[in-house]
């Protein structure tokens, strides 16, 4: 009996003495709760109940320098429906009208709208798509549906609503004006003038508190923001629309007719070192072109002949030539530790003059000038080329500028064949940019300006950040090597191996180049390129032209694949800002001539004028043409025309309207 009880005693001080270590437990985590840890589970509470959410700031637009609109920030709105949450009778009232009006703005027949809801009222689906990417109108339009009108909570409504970065120039430019894009671990992609100058274009996210009231669903505590969102600023480009609808054109319809890998064209002002265009189109596997990559900025390779201008800017700084000094290009061909140096021109020029040699663009010769000029000293020529900055970056607001390359005597690889292969363009490498760049200081009389894709940054009409012109070298060579030179490019232009682009109407200065590439894969892969500038005796505007791998069948010369593209550039460019003449007044009082005018004038009133067929045109060209026809053109679309409202050779009078559709080919 005693062990009985005994036993009962110990089992009773075992439970007794686990209760007490249990309370003790509790008491020890209460108070670790209370004064240790409190912080952390009033936060994780608060939380769950409390958050703030992100308010994004509207991102800033993005101006031509003409006020035109390159990129813009627009609402999207997604409308869903919630099949749960709308009664039985507001559900059969409503359902028929609403699937009329959504076969109306969305096409199809309203049974089967009817039929989609209802399957997803049986499925109690609360999150059924209606419509995606609606703008701001025709999501207030969907807004007033049937059923929809009743509100999210009776009419089942589900608006998302989201900020989606337009272009309204489509695909034409794309890459300069560019993109930034963040991803999931809060890193940037930054590509062209959206990318460069997204901290002025971006503007800083505000934040609301809201407290959780039902599952998902969350009420603002306060009518004002905790912190308000800060709209990003708006940036002004340098880029003018105009002239990048006409270089982009220009450069697209040569690399469609000589079926080329890609090409790039770059627009510049002279004076102020400001881009006004900047087209970069490569060919998809269909044979389209687009806006591919940057090739302007980031595509370092050889120049070829174009390289020359730099050369004989060297040799002329340091006296080793003069442009009347003769040169024997002997039957075409030189030689160089058994590689063989050949002219285009199959015999070679004979001797002709150091200027002549480089209107001509001959190899022989300018492997002769430099060769023999700095045989002893090849340093030279390369410092005289580093000292130019040819071997350094421009620093350019744009992200990806490609690396330049000058080799050096002091390099490892430097070989016999370095200098005299440099002479005329290989050997080295320059982005299209750097050497427009370097061509449009000899258009500015030697002063070196960088170039600009901003003018100025703008909060509605307050100037934040003006950007000005940036001189990077106040003189690369003396005025006289300047002049001597561009008295070449001109003659390289009228007579010289880019001829065949000169007209009496206007003047272009600049030079040729070809160059093969790849070389060690297949023989016939060439780059055709045109740098210069225009008018040839006041220089606004410098341009490049480089297309990569023309159809060699088609052509493949610098002159006959690059240069056009350089000519209906200027050419277009001039006619919409023609150097006008001041000539003395031709109103003379004679009442013979005013009669003979007045017939002449009465007959060609009554002349039939007939209908051109514009299709397949640019679009400035088709509408310069029919306005100065006495249309008045009304437009749809961008890129070439498609249709036009009155059919090609029927009569036409003046004053007429005319509708014509353009499309991106």
């Amino acid at each position: 009996m005693a062990t009985t009880e005994k036993s009962i005693l110990n089992r009773l001080y075992f439970i007794a003495g686990c209760l007490f270590i249990f309370a003790f437990a509790v008491a020890f985590k209460l108070m670790d709760i209370q004064f240790v840890e409190g912080e952390y589970y009033k936060e994780l509470a608060e939380d769950r109940t409390y958050r703030n959410f992100k308010i994004p700031a509207n991102r800033g637009n993005l101006y031509d320098s003409n006020g035109s609109l390159l990129a813009t920030s627009v609402p999207k709105f997604d409308i869903r429906f919630d099949a749960v949450t709308v009664s039985d009778k507001d559900f059969e009232s409503n359902i028929g009208p609403l699937s009329e009006k959504l076969s109306a703005a969305l096409g199809g027949s309203a049974s089967n709208y009817s039929q989609k809801i209802r399957a997803a009222r049986v499925n109690k689906q609360r999150y059924l798509l209606i419509a995606k990417n609606l703008g701001y109108s025709e999501y207030i339009k969907f807004r007033n549906f049937p059923m929809f009108n009743l509100g999210a909570y009776k009419g089942g409504l589900i608006v998302e609503q989201r900020t989606v970065r337009e272009h309204p120039l489509g695909k034409m430019g794309e890459r300069t004006v560019g993109y930034e894009r963040k991803d999931a671990d809060g890193y940037f992609t930054r590509v062209g003038l959206e990318g460069a100058f997204g901290n002025y274009l971006r503007g800083t996210d505000g934040r609301r508190l809201k407290q959780k009231i039902a599952k998902g669903q969350w009420k603002p505590i306060s009518d004002n923001n905790e912190v308000e969102p800060r709209d990003g600023y708006d940036v002004i480009s340098t880029i003018d629309v105009n002239i990048q609808d006409i270089a982009h054109h220009a450069l697209l319809k040569q690399l469609e007719d000589f079926e080329a890998e890609h090409g790039t064209v770059v627009v510049m002002e002279t004076a102020t070192g400001e881009i006004k265009a900047m087209s970069n189109l490569g060919r998809t596997k269909e044979g389209t072109y687009f806006e591919k990559r940057n090739y302007a900025v980031y595509e370092s390779h050889e120049p070829g002949s174009t390289f020359k201008l730099m050369a004989m800017v060297a040799a002329l700084e340091d006296k080793v030539v003069d442009t009347a000094q003769i040169v024997d290009t002997e039957n075409g061909v030189v030689r160089y530790y058994g590689r063989a140096v050949r002219d285009s021109h199959h015999g070679g020029y004979g001797k002709i003059s150091a200027a002549k040699a480089f209107e001509l663009s001959s190899n022989t010769a300018f492997t002769k000038i430099i060769t023999e000029g700095y045989k002893t000293n090849p340093s030279k020529f390369v410092d005289r080329l580093y000292d130019m900055g040819l071997n350094k970056k421009i620093g350019l607001d744009i992200n990806g500028e490609g690396q330049p390359r000058i080799p050096h005597p002091d390099d490892k690889n430097w070989n016999g064949l370095s200098l005299p292969w440099m002479a005329f363009g290989y050997g080295v490498s320059l982005t299209p940019l750097q050497t427009l760049t370097f061509y449009n200081a000899i258009a500015n009389d030697g002063e070196m300006v960088k170039p600009r894709f901003i003018k100025e940054v703008k909060e509605w009409d307050k100037t934040i950040v003006k950007v000005e012109k940036e001189v990077i070298n106040p003189s690369i060579c003396s005025p006289e090597t300047a002049r001597k030179v561009r008295k070449m490019m001109e003659n390289t232009v009228k007579r010289g191996t880019a001829a065949n682009i000169y007209t009496p109407n206007f003047s272009m200065a600049g030079k040729t180049g070809t160059c093969q590439v790849e070389y060690w894969i297949e023989p016939g892969r060439y780059i055709a390129s045109f740098s210069g500038y225009f008018p040839a005796e006041d220089p606004k505007y410098s341009c490049i032209v480089v297309i990569h791998k023309p159809n060699k069948r088609k052509g493949y010369y610098g002159n006959i694949v690059a240069a056009p593209v350089f000519k209906s550039i200027a050419q277009k460019i001039y006619t919409d800002t023609p150097i006008m003449d001041e000539l003395p007044s031709l109103e003379v009082e004679n009442e013979d001539v005013e009669a003979d005018f007045q017939k002449y004038y009465s007959k060609i009133q009554n002349e039939k004028i007939l209908m051109p067929d514009v299709t397949g045109m640019p679009a400035m060209d088709a509408i310069s043409l029919l306005e100065n026809l006495g249309f008045k053109v009304n437009f749809r679309g961008q890129g070439k025309v498609k249709s036009q409202s009155v059919a090609a050779g029927m009569e036409i009078s003046q004053n007429k309207e005319l509708n014509i559709k353009l499309e991106l080919s």
